[in-house]
């Protein structure tokens, strides 16, 4: 579905200098510094694939986006999505695709959004029937049915949000590139979407790149995941490799029954986190069941609980190394 090839974006941005002098140079003999926005990518993504595409601001999550999805113009690179050069923009690759950016919209800001569900059915030129059943699945799925008659500007964030999936989804592109899909909607907000992200693909065997600074979405939804940063993608697998490689100790969470001095606490092992009536512990894995029998011999506690550490205190260790490397 989707073929890339030592895939390069450069950017040339002009150069700012200061005072009158550098007014005039900027004027005259304007001078532009070099910025590798990509440098030389290369993957493969198949049919029905969700990959999570991650990596620090700046990083080319996004400029992998925009190139993928024809907004943007490689400098050099092979590119192939869905059998198309992205960037020709040819009307039959336009009506397979989607880019949703999640701080971007394109619905019509006074008027309800299903009036903007029937101008994209125009674009798109969905049938009458294609549209009536489509948007019947999208709205169930995210159970909205009753507020695509209301003006756009009366929604939370949330239910817009919902509004510009239906509205991007509309057309059933078979590639989707999903840009922070859940930025700045609160937690509830993040499992709808998360939920409905993950029943689409299932539903319309969907292949789908996502990029977004909630770990959760990256854990709930991709096996494979993408590291990018300064343009080079440093990490293509299954995100439980990373995991094995890089989470070297559990988290512990103990919720007290009592209060317990702390230094009996700081016997047990370092502690991570501390909010009476929860101690949270990090243990190294080789000694977790060492750990937990120590727990349950000396602390009086209601309930325990053992985890993972978080998907970014692992990306986080990556970075680290590499830096370090």
């Amino acid at each position: 579905m989707i073929s890339v090839k030592n895939l390069t974006k450069i950017y040339y941005v002009p150069k700012k200098e200061k005072g009158w002098v550098g007014l005039w140079k900027n004027i005259i003999q304007r001078q532009y510094k070099k910025i590798i926005g990509l440098n030389k990518v290369s993957f493969k993504i198949g049919k029905g694939e969700l990959v999570g595409l991650i990596g620090p601001n700046g990083a080319g999550k996004t400029s992998a986006m925009k190139v993928l999805s024809g907004i943007l113009y490689p400098t050099s690179g092979e590119i192939s999505v869905l059998g198309f050069a992205p960037f020709a923009k040819k009307a039959e690759f336009l009506k397979q695709i989607v880019f949703l950016m999640g701080q971007r919209n394109q619905l019509l800001w006074d008027l309800p959004a299903y009036d903007s569900f029937l101008l994209n059915k125009e674009i798109y030129e969905i049938e009458d029937q294609q549209f009536k059943e489509t948007l019947g699945k999208l709205t169930s799925l995210l159970d909205c049915q009753d507020i695509i008659n209301q003006p756009v500007k009366t929604l939370s964030l949330g239910e817009r949000m919902k509004m510009e999936l239906i509205a991007s989804l509309l057309h059933q592109p078979k590639v989707l590139f999903l840009d922070e899909p859940t930025i700045g909607l609160d937690l509830v907000a993040q499992k709808t979407i998360r939920d409905f992200i993950k029943d689409y693909q299932r539903i319309y065997q969907a292949t789908i790149i996502l990029t977004s600074h909630h770990m959760e979405d990256v854990r709930q939804l991709a096996k494979r995941v993408m590291i990018i940063d300064e343009g080079k993608i440093i990490y293509d697998g299954l995100l439980e490799e990373i995991v094995k490689k890089y989470a070297k100790e559990k988290i512990i969470t103990v919720i007290l029954e009592n209060t317990v001095d702390l230094k009996e606490l700081a016997k047990i092992g370092d502690i991570y986190n501390i909010s009476f009536p929860m101690v949270v512990f990090k243990v190294v894995r080789e000694r977790l069941a060492k750990k937990v029998e120590l727990i349950s011999r000396r602390l009086p506690f209601i309930d325990i609980t053992i985890e993972e550490e978080k998907i970014e205190d692992v990306i986080r260790k990556i970075f680290k190394n590499k830096n370090t490397s």
